[in-house]
């Protein structure tokens, strides 16, 4: 079994996509068990009480230092033997403590087509830049900012006519059709990496 914990700081809509995926095709041998928020108004955390998962939540604030921080997040993992971290509106960095110890179980989706927009306003940047293309990608975590192996991508094309609030629902759909299938191809062990390329077993897609 493929103990899988979701980190969420705001409204969940990933999250909800997820709970909604493992629902109707589940994620082979995983299992969403755990969500956690470094915010406690979080409304991911209300998603996952009214599915019956299990919630945490605190704050970097309540701690004297981001490593105190991190070795609590640290423990908690252990106490759940989590063994897939996804990244869901998360917005926090995770500390070298966390991706180290849990490298290549450590998976984000970016709202752009990485390396192109990196950071918190992938969206907003990609739109105002004025690219034709863009799009989300799926990849594990490093060290770095969005700079971890691409797993998946889904473009999505800018109309003339899209307003950024057209192009963000456009970016949240296409987020929600394919991080759950790169957790459920995770979870059924179709996944293997070689340097920075991540192949995903060809059978299966």
């Amino acid at each position: 079994m493929t103990n899988i914990a979701v980190f969420a700081s705001g409204y969940g809509s990933n999250l909800q996509a997820l709970i909604a995926f493992e629902e109707k095709y589940g994620f082979g041998n995983g299992k969403i068990v755990l969500v956690f928020s470094n915010n406690a108004e979080a409304f991911a955390l209300e998603r996952a009480k009214k599915k019956q998962i299990k919630t945490r939540t605190f704050s970097p604030k309540d701690y004297r230092s981001r490593e105190e921080y991190d070795g609590a997040i640290d423990l908690m993992l252990e106490h759940a033997g989590i063994d897939l971290i996804v990244l869901a509106g998360y917005m926090l960095l995770l500390g070298p403590a966390i991706t180290q110890k849990y490298k290549n179980r450590v998976i984000n989706i970016h709202p752009a087509l990485l390396p192109s927009f990196k950071g918190t306003h992938g969206i907003k940047d990609a739109f105002e830049y004025g690219v034709k293309i863009t799009g989300v990608t799926v990849h594990f975590v490093d060290e770095g900012l969005d700079s971890g192996p691409v797993i998946m991508q889904e473009a999505v094309k800018i109309e003339q006519e899209d307003a950024l609030e057209m192009l963000e629902e456009k970016i949240h759909a296409a987020e929600h059709k394919i991080y759950p299938l790169a957790v459920q191809h995770f979870c059924q062990g179709e996944i293997s990496i070689k340097g920075r390329k991540v192949f995903i077993d060809s059978s299966k897609l």
